[in-house]
């Protein structure tokens, strides 16, 4: 699984992102200053790990980034994981709809707090945690049993994409 999460994440290394909205650089860059800031942020291995992996997706396609990615995780993590990958720019798309549609749910703070990490972790030239120290705290929550779905372990993601 280890080295399939830095494939993953090392195909982010060099996806362009628009400067006016990215100063920080390319979406590796960018997915390891939000994860840092969500170590920063929260105690909560989920939001740590969908704050690392939420734009896998931009390495296929940039606009529908959220939706492949999530499908990419569907199975290998928690469905809380999935499912904040897979909503994190509806706050941006739709926020009025979203807002409605999760209202009062611990989901929309998640989310919530998913978009506010997603938008500070756009900083020209801050430092990062390492790639591979990051997996290896994913790795960790993992083999922990803390972000994967209930009927999964460590073993089991060994086959995984």
């Amino acid at each position: 699984m280890r080295d399939t999460l830095l494939e993953w994440l090392e195909d982010l290394d060099g996806v362009w992102q628009p400067p006016r909205f990215h100063p920080e650089g390319d979406a590796l860059t960018h997915s390891l200053q939000v994860f840092d800031r969500a170590l920063a942020a929260t105690r909560d291995p989920e939001l740590h790990t969908a704050a690392l992996l939420h734009d896998i997706g931009k390495s296929m396609d940039i606009a529908e980034h959220a939706e492949l990615g999530a499908d990419l995780l569907d199975g290998v993590f928690s469905e809380r994981v999935t499912r904040l990958v897979r909503h994190h720019m509806d706050l941006l798309r739709r926020p009025r709809q979203t807002r409605r549609h999760f209202a009062n749910t611990p989901f929309l703070r998640d989310l919530e707090l998913l978009r506010r990490l997603d938008l500070a972790g756009r900083v020209k030239g801050a430092r990062t945690i390492r790639l591979d120290h990051a997996v290896e705290l994913i790795l960790e929550y993992m083999n922990a049993g803390a972000i994967t779905p209930p009927d999964r372990g460590l073993a089991a993601m060994e086959d995984a994409p």
